[in-house]
């Protein structure tokens, strides 16, 4: 069986490396440092999940998700969003368009698979 695909988007380089080691065993990742590079590979390779941080330069979390919903091949497409983000405006902001859910960084391997698996049903 396949494995499920996950897009990680973050800008935070270091970030992106320690997710991808947390998934990486069970899904296959990629890895992406900008909203619009998230939007080309989206295009290119439809994801079973996309993990999104909320606070980017040029192209934020929030826009993104709006993008993506926007679009017939990933208006299905799960969306987590991976942020520091506290602010409730924010993060209430944020919930309004109907994420599969909100994990606050720093997050650890288990409750990010954990939260992950729940999403995709548990099947890898």
């Amino acid at each position: 069986m396949e494995k499920k695909r996950i897009l990680i988007v973050d800008d935070d380089v270091n970030m992106l490396k320690m997710l991808r080691m947390f998934l990486q065993d069970d899904y296959k990742v990629t890895i992406v440092d900008s909203g619009k590079l998230a939007l080309d590979c989206i295009i290119k390779h439809t994801p079973d999940l996309i993990l999104l941080d909320y606070m980017m330069p040029f192209c934020d979390g929030p826009t993104v998700l709006e993008t993506i919903r926007k679009r017939e091949e990933s208006k299905d497409v799960p969306v987590l969003f991976l942020t520091a983000v506290t602010d409730k405006d924010l993060i209430s902001k944020c919930l309004s368009l109907n994420p599969q859910g909100y994990l606050v960084k720093p997050v650890s391997r288990d409750d990010l698979l954990s939260k992950v698996d729940e999403v995709l049903g548990g099947i890898k």
